[in-house]
């Protein structure tokens, strides 16, 4: 458990990347020695427990400081999803020590076939599963680091992949370096060391690839950072204030693309006061300017979206804006899963339940760079940010060249959520080979470029983040194969592990 805790020092905003790796070669090395199956499951699911408890603690501000839920339920609420959570990393390790009983695997086969396949086939499964939950994933990681370079080829499961490659080499070199005795000892610890700096080496390589290219002019962009604190966001007494502070730095200058924070208007349009739309409207087709507004809609009676708005010159008026509507909702906070209610109604969150988008939009045209919105939580699910520039590009249609992040992190206070969703966009930039912009109410407010360089307004402060950026087009691996790679490739080892056992008990 005390490695699994240790294990989040190796994501932001602490970034030491070779402790994912070493924690994990050391779980791998319990796995290794054991010879039963209840120690191999609960060894995996306590380093997982220990690692979503540490990293994902933050969850107790949203629903005890700004849900209502009282102190001790929300703490037991976090410590039940972390023990979930636990559950994936539980069963890899707990599968592979049985498949290496049942098929009399050698420890080699156990820690570079099937550990790190069934870690990497765990890790997607989470990111799915109950709509999934992919945070602090092994390869977030590895956003610095010469593993980056396998991002754009597999997406960050893969990165996972590689990194659980390193720490299978690392947990035999650790079995070499305990055996007694010399015959052999050479080849049991330089083979690992090898293995381990060729993956390395091989990063480095990848990251020398320039998968996309510049398309079109650079945009000049306009990222708002309202820091409205959370307790005040839907407060009446603040709403006047938050509206005239937005459109006050929204009309402060123009720029190709000015973007707010998610939902930075806390009313729906028709609550709003009758021409505060058309006055940012007609600001923006003066000006040049497209505007990416973030604001709830409704579509009728009790059918809300969590939607980005887009106005500019021949985007249309306040009545016929670009459109975004939030597709990936997040459980509890936006929609309510069945049989839940009693807990929703413990917290204060307005808007609790809402209406998805569909699965593909189209992007937002800014003059001659194409924007694609996604909101918060979205740009967690890399699949399907590729999946949108993939079907666009099979159907022959305009395909994003800048990705735009609006959220609003503030629910989680001052944490480590918000680096740690910083480094999940870094992902995104670094797997399609796209610019990352985010445009927060807290922070982190940035500009991320391909490679993963962040440029960012200091946190909890209110401010605004402008600079030039330029588009990118073209396909990277992942963009073209998503997460099939990686599925395929743990599959597939898994398959020569079984294959292995099956030529030795014919040769015996």
């Amino acid at each position: 458990m005390l490695a699994g805790v240790a294990n989040v020092l190796a994501f932001a905003p602490i970034n030491i990347w070779p402790v994912q790796i070493l924690t994990l070669a050391w779980l791998f090395r319990q796995i290794s020695r054991t010879a039963s199956f209840r120690r191999d499951a609960l060894t995996g699911w306590l380093y997982g427990f220990g690692w979503a408890a540490a990293g994902v603690h933050w969850l107790y501000i949203s629903m005890h400081d700004y849900g209502g839920m009282p102190g001790w339920m929300a703490a037991l609420a976090v410590g039940l999803l972390a023990l979930y959570l636990g559950l994936y990393a539980g069963a890899a390790t707990a599968l592979a020590g049985w498949l290496r009983h049942r098929w009399s695997s050698s420890p080699l086969v156990l820690a570079l076939f099937m550990l790190p396949a069934l870690w990497a086939l765990s890790e997607w499964a989470r990111g799915w599963v109950f709509t999934g939950f992919p945070w602090l994933i092994s390869g977030y990681a590895h956003t610095v680091g010469p593993l980056a370079g396998f991002a754009p080829v597999g997406g960050v499961y893969f990165v996972g992949w590689v990194a659980a490659l390193i720490a299978g080499s690392l947990a035999l070199l650790w079995m070499g370096l305990s055996r007694k005795g010399v015959a052999g000892t050479g080849q049991r610890i330089v083979l690992p060391l090898c293995a381990a700096a060729l993956l390395c080496a091989g990063g480095v390589t990848l990251r020398l690839m320039h998968w996309t290219t510049p398309q079109g002019q650079p945009i000049t962009v306009r990222l708002l950072q309202g820091n409205i604190p959370q307790e005040m966001k839907f407060s009446n007494d603040a709403l006047v204030s938050t509206l005239g502070m937005y459109e006050q730095m929204i009309s402060a200058a123009p720029a190709d693309l000015i973007a707010t924070p998610e939902t930075a208007i806390p009313l729906l349009p028709q609550q709003l006061p009758p021409d505060y739309l058309e006055r940012i409207a007609r600001f923006a087709q003066k000006s040049g300017s497209h505007l990416a507004l973030g604001i709830p809609l409704s579509d009728g009676p009790q059918l809300y979206a969590n939607s980005v708005l887009g106005f500019g010159p021949g985007v249309g008026s306040a009545l016929m804006p670009y459109r975004y509507d939030k597709h990936h909702l997040v459980p509890f906070g936006e929609f309510i899963p069945p049989g839940f209610r009693w807990f929703v109604d413990l917290m204060h969150i307005p808007l609790g339940d809402m209406t998805r988008g569909a699965p593909v939009q189209s992007p937002f045209g800014v003059k001659d760079q194409w924007v694609l919105p996604n909101i918060c939580y979205e740009d967690l699910f890399g699949e399907e940010i590729a999946g949108q520039l993939r079907d666009a590009y099979r159907a022959g249609q305009p395909q994003a060249s800048l990705l735009l992040n609006l959220s609003n992190i503030a629910w989680f206070g001052n944490s480590i959520a918000l680096p740690q969703h910083l480094q999940i966009s870094q992902m995104r930039t670094l797997e399609t080979g796209r610019p990352m912009l985010r445009a927060t109410n807290t922070g982190a407010t940035a500009v991320i470029l391909p490679g993963g360089a962040v440029s960012e307004l200091p946190p909890y402060t209110r401010g605004v983040l402008s600079g030039q950026v330029q588009g990118y087009g073209g396909q990277t691996p992942y963009i073209l194969l998503g997460n099939k790679l990686i599925v395929g490739l743990a599959l597939l080892m898994l398959l020569l592990a079984w294959g292995r056992n099956k030529a030795a008990r014919i040769r015996h």
